[in-house]
């Protein structure tokens, strides 16, 4: 975790995303970190089961990043590991409906993973504080309050036992033109492909602005965000499975005791 202790965001900690290199890959080699990734993957999946049978706390999982950031992978390679049964990924769209009728955390409160099971959240409440933020769709006064709002939410989330691990994935802007591109050249991904991408495109320093600021004021202790190096996909993926599995490792989990002793029963 040495080679990555600088990428996660310490409280009061000043964040200039443009002075990381989204090309960072800690001096690893590809095959080799795609070897110790798929190692890290398969610890998951025990790691996941220890914490479905202990039943005592639950894990919850915010990506986050511009547009083609690769949130869907990190979902469909790293998350692999893990058992469905056990496991539930939450995608946020633009709000509608009924999560228009209530507070900007209803409807993500309600998506949070029960003891023993790990959450994932495809984009989170920080979209209100982002695209809320970029296209000013709600007094700045009440976006400066959102800041201490998610704070104190993700510190009951962790009193009560949900511990909150956060992922920023940052990629260049020309990387994100590559990916915008290929969508465009690859009928199989058309469908991800839409103009509102280009329109988002043309904010792209409003966004880093926006981006740079909840990762200095919601960074914390008790649920920290890791600013994830993406342009390489390979790597991007070994830095989240390396942190989940030492996150996870990190709650000394044990296997339940059974309330009788096996050695007296007898199986006909």
């Amino acid at each position: 975790m040495k080679r990555i202790s600088h990428l996660r965001v310490r409280p009061g900690e000043k964040v200039d995303l443009e002075s990381i290199d989204p090309d960072f890959c800690a001096d690893l080699e590809k095959d080799a970190a795609r070897a110790e990734t798929i190692v890290d993957i398969e610890a998951l999946g025990h790691l996941q089961q220890l914490l479905y049978a202990e039943d005592r706390r639950a894990m919850l999982v915010v990506l986050q990043g511009i547009d083609t950031a690769g949130k869907d992978g990190v979902i469909r390679k790293v998350m692999t590991g893990f058992n469905p049964q056990g496991c539930v990924v939450t995608p946020f769209k633009k709000p509608a409906g009924e999560e228009l009728q209530h507070d900007f955390l209803w409807r993500v409160h309600a998506a949070c993973p029960r003891r023993g099971e790990i959450g994932v959240f495809n984009r989170s409440h920080y979209e209100d504080v982002l695209v809320v933020r970029v296209h000013d769709l709600v007094p700045r006064k009440r976006i400066e309050h959102r800041y201490e709002t998610i704070n104190h939410f993700e510190r009951h989330l962790v009193d009560e036992g949900t511990h909150v691990v956060k992922f920023f994935l940052w990629i260049s802007r020309d990387e994100q033109k590559r990916r915008l591109q290929e969508r465009l050249a690859d009928p199989e991904k058309n469908w991800k492909f839409s103009e509102a991408d280009l329109q988002e495109r043309g904010r792209w320093k409003e966004y880093i602005e926006a981006f740079n600021v909840a990762l200095e004021r919601c960074s914390t202790d008790h649920a920290p965000w890791w600013i994830v190096p993406a342009n390489r996909k390979w790597f991007r993926d070994w830095m989240i499975a390396r942190v989940l599995r030492n996150t996870l490792e990190g709650f000394d989990m044990q296997w339940p005791k059974p309330t009788f002793d096996p050695t007296q029963v007898k199986v006909d």
